[in-house]
C-alpha cells in the first residue's frame, strides 16, 4: 500500500534535505583526482549514479502518490536497480583502485576473490531466507534480472568492503568508513528499487535515507583522504581465515534449507557455483604465491650462500669458498695445488696512506690474481693481506704461475696520493699421500712462513723439514717460558781485553740455555724466538739482574772490571726499562759507570727521535751506551752525531773480512783498513772503540796496528762462566802486567783502562763527574 500524500511528501522532504551530500563527495574527489585520478573518479561517478538512482526512485514515489495509475513503478524499479548495481560495481572498482590498495593486478584479483567469497555467502543466505520453504522475511515478489544484479552488487560491495577493512593496515578507520558508506549507498539504492517493485513507500524511503547517509559518509571520507593505503597481503601469513566463516554460514544455510525439504533452484545453485569457483581460484592464487615465495627463498638462499663464500672487498672467494672448493677436490680425488700469498709491507700502506688506500690496494690485488686464472682455478682472500690460489694439477706445473703472480703483484699500485710498491711471499703445497684439506692448508702455511723467514718476495715449496722446524720451535717456545723458574739459564762472560797486553778489563754478559732434554740451545735460535713471542723483556730483566749481581761480587773482591749487557729494541722502547736499570744498580750497589748497555744497529732503524730520548734517559742514570755490531747495518754518520753514545763496537766482518793494508811510504806492520777508519771516526766523535771478532794473531796484529786499544773475540777469550773469568782477572792482577801505553789513557783511579772518551763524557770504569 502506498503512503498517504501528506506522509509521502514529508518523507520526500526529509530525504531531499540530505540530497546535496553527493555534491561534496564529487567535489572532494575532484580535488584529489589531480593526484589519484582513477580511484577518486570512479568513487565520484559511483556516488553520482547512486544519487541519481535514489532521486529517480523518490521522484517516482512522489509522482505515484499523486497519480498512482499513470506511473509504471515496476519499470522504474528495474531502472533504479540497474543504476544501483552500476553504482555498487563502481564503488568496488574505486575501492580496489585506491592508492596503495592493490599495487598489482594479482593483489586486486585476490582482494576481489576474497570479497566474492563473503558476498556469495551473504547472497546465498539471503536467498535461503526468501525461498520456499525456509522463507523468514515474508513473501518474495517475482524479481527480474536487474533486481538480482542489484542484490549481487550490494552483496559484493559489502563483502569487498569487509575484506578491505581487514586486509589493509592503514588507514583502517577511513577505509572502514568509506566501505560502510559505499555499502550503505548500494544497499539503500536496492531498498529503493525493492520498495518501488513492491509498492512499499516505507521501504523505498528508508532505503533512500540509508543511501543518502552513505553518500554523506563517502563525501566526508574522500574530503580528507590524503595518504596511500598499505596492503597487508603476504603469502607467508595465514591465507584462508577470511573464507572459513562464510563457508560455515553458507553450509549451515544450505543444511537448514535441505532439512526443511527445500530445493535448490538455479539461483541457489549459481551462488554455490560462484562460491566454489571463488574458493578454488583463491586457493590456486595462494598456492601460486607460496610457490613463487618458495622459489624466491631458494634463489635468495643460493644468493646469500654465495655471498657467504665471497669476499665483499675483492669479489674473490673467501676462506669458506676456498674450503668448499678444497673439500670438493678432496671428495672427487682431483689433484690440486694450493698457493698461499702474503703481501710484504702492506701494514705500512695502512699506517701511512690510511685504510681506504689499503682497501684500494687489496681490491687491485684481487683483480691481478683473478686475471691470469683459467677455468677451474680459484683465487681467494683469506683475510687481511693474505690470499690463496687453488690450481688443478700437480706441484710441478705451478712454478710458472707463481712467477707470474709475483710479477703481477710487484707492479705499482696507482693511488691518488702516489704509487705504492709491494712484493709478495708465496708458499706452495699439494696433496700428500691422500687428500686432506687441513693438512694441505697447514703445509702451504708452513711454506709461506719459510718464504717470509728467508727474505720475502720469493716462492717456497713445502718440505718435510718444515714440520721438524715448526715442531722444534713450538717445543722451544713452550720450554722457554719456564726456563728461568727451572734454573736452566746461565750467564757466561766474554772478556774485553786491552791491547796489546790482552789484559781483561771488562766483559760482555752472554745468555746461555741448557735444557735437560734438548741440550744446549743456541742463542741465535732462542733469542729471536723470545723476541717474537714476547718473552725478551722477561729474559732481559733476568740477565740485567744477574749481570749486576755478578759485577757487584767482582767489585767487592777488588777486581776493577766493567760488564756490558745487550739490550733488545723492545726492551729499549719499554717505558719502564729506565727505572728497571736504576733499580738493578741500586739493589746490587753497582756504580752506574761500571755497567755498559749495548744497543744493536737494528734499534737505530726504528724511530730515531724516540731512540735518542730513551738513550738519553738511560745515560742520566750514569750507565754507558755502546753501539754494537757497528758497520753491519743501518747507522750513518749523521745518526752517530745525534745518538748519545759512548762506545763503538766494530763488527767482526770489518775486522776479519778485509785484506790488511801497509802504510804508504813508511815502514810498519799491516793494519785493518776498516778498523783504522772507524778508529778515526770514533776519535773525531769522542767515542771509545772496541774491535770485535779478534780470532787470530794476524787479526790481533792488524787491529793493534790500526790503533785500536780494546778487543774482543775468540783469541782473547770465549764466553766463560763467572768463576773462570774471575780466575783470569786474578791471574792478570798477580802477573803485574804493565798498563797499556796509549796516547790518552782514560784510567780509573782504582780501575782498568777503558775505551777512551772526551773529558765531558766519562767512559766505562771512570767515575761520573759531579
Amino acid at each position: 500500500m502506498l503512503l498517504p500524500t501528506s506522509r509521502l511528501r514529508g518523507a520526500v522532504r526529509s530525504g531531499l534535505t540530505r540530497k546535496p551530500a553527493a555534491i561534496p563527495a564529487a567535489g572532494g574527489a575532484r580535488r584529489l583526482s589531480a593526484r589519484r585520478p582513477a580511484a577518486f573518479l570512479l568513487l565520484a561517478v559511483a556516488a553520482v549514479i547512486g544519487l541519481v538512482a535514489v532521486v529517480a526512485g523518490v521522484a517516482v514515489l512522489l509522482a505515484a502518490a499523486g497519480q498512482p495509475e499513470s506511473v509504471p513503478s515496476v519499470g522504474w524499479a528495474e531502472v533504479v536497480a540497474l543504476a544501483t548495481a552500476t553504482s555498487g560495481l563502481l564503488f568496488g572498482a574505486g575501492l580496489l583502485r585506491l592508492p596503495g590498495m592493490a599495487p598489482t593486478i594479482g593483489v586486486a584479483t585476490r582482494l576481489l576473490l576474497d570479497g566474492m567469497i563473503i558476498s556469495t555467502a551473504l547472497w546465498f543466505v539471503g536467498w535461503v531466507l526468501l525461498a520456499e520453504p525456509t522463507r523468514l522475511l515474508g513473501s518474495a515478489p517475482a524479481v527480474g534480472a536487474p533486481i538480482l544484479l542489484a542484490t549481487a552488487s550490494a552483496a559484493l560491495i559489502v563483502g569487498l568492503a569487509t575484506v578491505v577493512v581487514f586486509r589493509v593496515s592503514s588507514p583502517r578507520r577511513r577505509l572502514a568508513a568509506l566501505g560502510a558508506g559505499s555499502a550503505a549507498t548500494t544497499v539503500g539504492g536496492l531498498g529503493v528499487a525493492t520498495g518501488l517493485l513492491m509498492a512499499e513507500a516505507g521501504l523505498a524511503f528508508g532505503g533512500a535515507t540509508v543511501a543518502v547517509a552513505g553518500l554523506l559518509t563517502v563525501a566526508l571520507v574522500l574530503h580528507g583522504f590524503d595518504r596511500p593505503c598499505q596492503s597487508d597481503i603476504d603469502p607467508t601469513r595465514r591465507e584462508g581465515e577470511h573464507a572459513v566463516l562464510p563457508i560455515l554460514v553458507m553450509a549451515g544455510a544450505a543444511a537448514y534449507h535441505l532439512l526443511q525439504d527445500g530445493r535448490f533452484e538455479p539461483c541457489g545453485m549459481a551462488a554455490a557455483s560462484v562460491e566454489v569457483f571463488a574458493l578454488v581460484a583463491r586457493q590456486y592464487l595462494t598456492l601460486h604465491d607460496v610457490r613463487r615465495y618458495a622459489r624466491r627463498l631458494v634463489e635468495g638462499e643460493a644468493h646469500f650462500r654465495e655471498l657467504a663464500h665471497t669476499d665483499a672487498l675483492t669479489g674473490l672467494a673467501n676462506r669458506r669458498g676456498l674450503l668448499r672448493a678444497l673439500h670438493r677436490c678432496a671428495e672427487q680425488g682431483t689433484p690440486c695445488v694450493l698457493l698461499l700469498l702474503d703481501l710484504d709491507g702492506f701494514k705500512n700502506v695502512n699506517d701511512v696512506r690510511g685504510h681506504d688506500a689499503g682497501d684500494a690496494v687489496l681490491a687491485e690485488v684481487g683483480r691481478r690474481l683473478r686475471a691470469p686464472l683459467g677455468f677451474g682455478e680459484l683465487a681467494a682472500r683469506l683475510g687481511g693481506d693474505e690470499f690463496a690460489v687453488l690450481l688443478p694439477g700437480s706441484p710441478a706445473t705451478v712454478d710458472q704461475m707463481g712467477e707470474r703472480l709475483l710479477g703481477a703483484l710487484a707492479a705499482a699500485y696507482e693511488l691518488p696520493e702516489g704509487p705504492v710498491f709491494l712484493s709478495a711471499s708465496i708458499g706452495i703445497a699439494g696433496w700428500a699421500r691422500q687428500p686432506d684439506v687441513d693438512l694441505l692448508l697447514r703445509h702451504a702455511d708452513l711454506a709461506l712462513r719459510y718464504a717470509k723467514q728467508r727474505g720475502k718476495n720469493r716462492i717456497e715449496r713445502y718440505d718435510v723439514a718444515y714440520d721438524q722446524l715448526l715442531s722444534r720451535r713450538a717445543t722451544l717456545e713452550h720450554e722457554l717460558r719456564g726456563a728461568i723458574e727451572r734454573d736452566e739459564l746461565r750467564l757466561v762472560f766474554q772478556p774485553v781485553a786491552s791491547l796489546p797486553s790482552v789484559r781483561p778489563v771488562g766483559a760482555e754478559a752472554l745468555l746461555r740455555w741448557r735444557h735437560p732434554e734438548l741440550g744446549a740451545v743456541r742463542p741465535d735460535e732462542f733469542i729471536p724466538l723470545a723476541e717474537e713471542c714476547g718473552m725478551i723483556a722477561k729474559l732481559g730483566a733476568w740477565v740485567l739482574d744477574q749481570a749486576c749481581q755478578q759485577l757487584a761480587r767482582w767489585l767487592a773482591d777488588g777486581h776493577d772490571v766493567w760488564v756490558s749487557v745487550n739490550v733488545s729494541p723492545r726492551e729499549l722502547h719499554a717505558p719502564a726499562y729506565v727505572g728497571q736499570v736504576a733499580d738493578a744498580l741500586r739493589a746490587h750497589r753497582v756504580p752506574p759507570q761500571r755497567l755498559v748497555l749495548e744497543v744493536t744497529e737494528h734499534a737505530v732503524a726504528t724511530d730515531l727521535d724516540e731512540l735518542i730520548r730513551r738513550l738519553t734517559a738511560l745515560r742520566r742514570t750514569g750507565v754507558r751506551i755502546a753501539l754494537d755490531d757497528f758497520g753491519a747495518g743501518y747507522s750513518s754518520l749523521g745518526q752517530l752525531r745525534r745518538l748519545p753514545l759512548d762506545i763503538l763496537k766494530i763488527d767482526h766482518s770489518l775486522v776479519a773480512g778485509h785484506e790488511p793494508v801497509r802504510p804508504v811510504d813508511a815502514d810498519g806492520p799491516a793494519f785493518a783498513p776498516m778498523v783504522d777508519i772507524v778508529m778515526r771516526l770514533g776519535h773525531q766523535l769522542g767515542l771509545g772503540v772496541i774491535a770485535e771478532g779478534v780470532t787470530t794473531p794476524t787479526a790481533l796484529a792488524e787491529v793493534v796496528a790500526a790503533g785500536c786499544h780494546f778487543g774482543q773475540g775468540a783469541l782473547l777469550g770465549w764466553g766463560v762462566p763467572a768463576e773462570h773469568l774471575e780466575a783470569m782477572l786474578v791471574a792478570a792482577t798477580s802477573s803485574h802486567a804493565p798498563p797499556v801505553a796509549i796516547a790518552m789513557p782514560p784510567v780509573l783511579a782504582s780501575g782498568p783502562p777503558l775505551p777512551r772518551r772526551p773529558p765531558s763524557r766519562p767512559g766505562p770504569g771512570q767515575p761520573v763527574p759531579e
